[in-house]
């Protein structure tokens, strides 16, 4: 079994900042990638950020400069720093991940979420 457990979220007010932790879980031979999606009220899901295995990585343009994410391959743990926030962030964030497991080349796994909320 292969599980992604986030944790960090919360109320902040606008302008202050949280830190997204997702750490992977189970029998996974490799993870190809990482990254942070979130849904908003009435909003579909949308990505956030993504990291490679080989480091690369992509910001959706609303977030650049204000998020960063990062990745710890001993810990198969990926994080999300968010800083100068904003109302217009509050979503349920996820983690995603696709990992080498056994029969898989390439299995995507999910998290729960976690829930932002940004105050004005």
């Amino acid at each position: 079994q292969v599980q992604l457990v986030e944790s960090g979220g919360g109320l902040v007010q606008a302008g202050g900042s949280l830190r997204l932790s997702c750490a992977a879980s189970g029998t996974i031979f490799r993870i190809n990638y990482m990254g942070w999606y979130r849904q908003g009220p009435g909003k579909q899901r949308e990505l956030v950020a993504t990291t490679t295995s080989g480091g690369s990585t992509r910001y959706t343009d609303s977030v650049k400069g204000r998020l960063t994410i990062s990745r710890d391959n001993a810990k198969s743990t990926v994080y999300l720093q968010m800083n100068s926030l904003k109302p217009e962030d509050t979503a349920v964030y996820y983690c995603n991940a696709g990992v080498v497991a056994h029969g898989h080349s390439n299995l995507e796994v999910w998290g729960q979420g976690t829930l932002v909320t940004v105050s004005s």
